[in-house]
C-alpha cells in the first residue's frame, strides 16, 4: 500500500481547495493512503474528508526536536510527499528522512536542494482555479490535461464528524417550511476582501422581513469587533454564534443550515464542501476574484462586480468600490432563490 504526505500549513479555504488532491490520489491508487500535514486549526477538515486517513499536525512536529521530527515522518513510511504549499522546514525534513518521491514547485530555492521532482507552478497570473493549480503537483505521478472544474466539485467533499449539539439543533429546528436559515459570515480575518458590515446588516434586515431566518457566525475575537453591530441588528437575527462553536460544531451546524454568505473565507469554502448553498462576495481583481478562489460544490455560486482587474482594487483596496458595489438587494435575490434543504444524517 503506497502512502503520500500532502502538506497544506496554511488557511482553511487553501486546505479545503486542496481536498481533490486527496481525492485524485484515491482515484490514481485505489487502497492508499493519504495523510495531510497541516496546522491545529484545520485539523477538523482533514478529520471531515472522506480521502484523508490521517493528520499529521505540523504545529507540533515544529515544536519537538529535530531527531523526534525525523523519527515522527520516517514512521510514516511515505512513498511521497506533495508540497502544495511550499514549508521549509518540511521540505528539510522529507529530503533527510529519504522519502524517496518529493515533490515541489520550480519556484522555490529550498525546493531544488530538497525535492528529487519540481513541477513548473506560477499561481500569481495562472487563468487557473486553485484548485486546479493544486493538482498540477501530481504530474510526476501521472500526466493529465487541466480537470475541469464540475469534475473538481465533486472532489471536495466534507462529512461532520460530531452530531450538532442539541441547543443549536433545536435552533435551527425552528424554522418553518418556507423559511431558509441563512448563515451571515461577515469577516475574514484578513484573508479576503470584505463585503462591509453596513451591507450585511442591510441584508440581515432584508432577509428578516422576506420571512427567513439569519445567523452570524465568526471566531469570539470577531464577536467582540462586532459588539456594536451585532446589538443594533439584535432584533433580525435568530442568534448570534461568534465564539460558540469549535470547528467540528462549525462544520455540524453548517451541514444542517441552509446556506451561507460570505467573503472568500473558510466558512465559505467548507460550506460548498458540504454540499449547502453558498454564495461568495468577490472583488474582481487578481488574484482575488472568483477565476482562482471561487467555491466548489454541488450548490456553490459567487458575486463579483463586472470591472475586471480593477486598478483601483490595487492601489486603495481599503477604498476601492468594486466589492461594495454589490447591492444587498441583488445579493438578496440570489439567497431567495434557494430551496430550503432536507437536513443531512449526523454524524457520529
Amino acid at each position: 500500500m503506497k502512502t503520500f504526505l500532502v502538506s497544506r500549513t496554511d488557511a482553511i479555504g487553501d486546505v479545503v481547495l486542496t481536498l481533490p488532491v486527496c481525492g485524485r490520489l484515491k482515484q490514481l491508487f485505489p487502497g492508499c493512503r493519504v495523510v495531510l500535514i497541516g496546522r491545529t486549526y484545520t485539523q477538523a477538515i482533514a478529520e471531515a474528508c472522506p480521502w484523508v486517513d490521517a493528520f499529521l499536525n505540523f504545529d507540533e512536529i515544529s515544536a519537538l526536536p529535530e531527531s523526534e521530527q525525523v523519527q515522527l515522518l520516517q514512521a510514516q513510511q511515505a512513498d511521497a510527499i506533495l508540497h502544495v504549499f511550499p514549508n521549509k522546514l518540511l521540505a528539510k525534513l522529507a529530503h533527510k528522512v529519504r522519502i524517496p518521491l518529493r515533490i515541489g514547485t520550480r519556484n522555490r530555492l529550498f525546493h531544488w536542494l530538497t525535492c528529487n521532482r519540481l513541477v513548473a507552478l506560477s499561481r500569481r497570473h495562472s487563468p487557473l482555479h486553485e484548485a486546479q493549480l493544486n493538482l498540477q503537483l501530481l504530474a510526476p505521478l501521472h500526466s493529465e490535461t487541466v480537470v475541469p472544474l464540475t469534475q473538481l466539485a465533486e472532489l471536495v467533499q466534507l462529512q461532520p464528524t460530531e452530531v450538532l449539539a442539541a441547543q443549536w439543533q433545536q435552533l435551527l429546528s425552528q424554522r418553518q417550511p418556507a423559511q431558509l436559515n441563512v448563515v451571515l459570515h461577515p469577516r475574514s480575518r484578513g484573508s479576503a476582501r470584505e463585503w462591509g458590515l453596513p451591507h450585511f446588516g442591510a441584508l440581515a434586515r432584508l432577509l428578516h422581513a422576506a420571512g427567513h431566518r439569519v445567523f452570524v457566525t465568526g471566531t469570539s475575537a470577531e464577536g467582540e469587533e462586532l459588539r456594536a453591530w451585532l446589538t443594533e441588528h439584535q432584533p433580525f437575527l435568530a442568534a448570534d454564534l461568534t465564539g460558540c462553536l469549535t470547528l467540528p460544531q462549525l462544520l455540524a451546524f453548517l451541514s444542517a443550515a441552509d446556506g451561507i454568505v460570505a467573503g472568500s473565507t473558510g466558512p465559505l469554502h467548507v460550506t460548498a464542501a458540504l454540499g449547502r448553498y453558498t454564495l461568495g462576495l468577490y472583488p474582481p481583481i487578481r488574484p482575488m476574484h472568483p477565476g482562482r478562489w471561487a467555491p466548489l460544490g454541488p450548490h456553490a455560486g459567487y458575486l463579483v462586480f463586472d470591472r475586471p482587474d480593477c486598478q483601483d482594487c490595487r492601489r486603495e483596496p481599503a477604498a476601492c468600490t468594486c466589492i461594495k458595489a454589490l447591492a444587498p438587494l441583488q445579493v438578496l435575490h440570489q439567497v431567495l432563490a434557494w430551496k430550503p434543504m432536507p437536513n443531512l444524517p449526523s454524524q457520529v
